[in-house]
């Protein structure tokens, strides 16, 4: 049986099986980002739910793992030379668990590095661009009351990416084209969350892009999505 004593984090989240994957996240845009890849890759995990509520990513437990205090994060305790490792931030973990299983990145090297371009473009553009538009819309819409200048910024570089998308996927069905990739499952659990969690499907005119919401809508209808998009659980 593993020992991952040394991840002070379990100390607060104990492992029930410590031989297999432990993942510390929510179901958040970021969050199902590593749920659905492991899903996806048929991967034994566990899941242990992070409360913003009660800002269990601040806690020092956590912080040991992530010191960035964001999730998601994980331990595996078969990483490289069958060692326990720790990961943190969303797109490292993509990258590591499909190198890992050997799928969902292409072998070929530049198929692989232009996969890694747009696992780049989500944690760079998109990622940042929707989740300030998210907050300046929803959630601060009172404190920019009057002021307009810091939700039409991000909203209209959000209407930018999606166009960049919307281009991508022109006769595409993937944005490797036939090869579902970890650059999709970064992707657009963040467009179908500013449309159901933020609620802002008309305000980016989401009804302009058709080749990103059938992309989005043949994500989230994989089996692997369905089931990792609610994990953690929601209370």
């Amino acid at each position: 049986m593993s020992d991952l004593t040394a991840f002070p984090i379990t100390s607060r989240w104990p492992a029930k099986n410590p031989d297999i994957i432990q993942l510390y996240s929510l179901p958040t845009p970021n969050g199902v980002k590593v749920s659905i890849a492991l899903e996806e890759l048929g991967l034994a995990y566990e899941a242990h739910r992070i409360d913003f509520g009660n800002n269990d990513q601040k806690s020092p437990e956590f912080l040991s793992l992530n010191p960035n205090g964001r999730i998601p994060a994980i331990i595996d305790p078969n990483g490289p030379d069958g060692k326990p490792i720790g990961l943190f931030e969303s797109g490292a973990i993509l990258v590591y668990l499909a190198e890992k299983t050997g799928k969902l990145i292409p072998t070929g090297a530049a198929a692989r590095y232009e996969t890694l371009c747009w696992v780049m473009f989500q944690m760079g553009g998109v990622g940042p661009m929707f989740g300030q538009f998210g907050h300046f819309f929803k959630f601060a819409a009172d404190k920019v009351a009057n002021n307009s200048y810091p939700m039409e910024r991000y909203r209209d570089e959000a209407k930018r990416l999606l166009s960049v998308l919307e281009s991508r996927l022109e006769g595409r069905q993937w944005l490797m084209g036939d090869d579902y990739t970890i650059a999709d499952i970064a992707t657009y659990p963040w467009i179908e969350g500013a449309r159901k969690f933020y609620g802002g499907a008309d305000v980016l005119e989401y009804a302009r892009f058709p080749n990103v919401m059938a992309w989005v809508d043949r994500g989230l209808g994989r089996p692997a999505a369905q089931r990792g998009i609610e994990i953690p659980t929601r209370d």
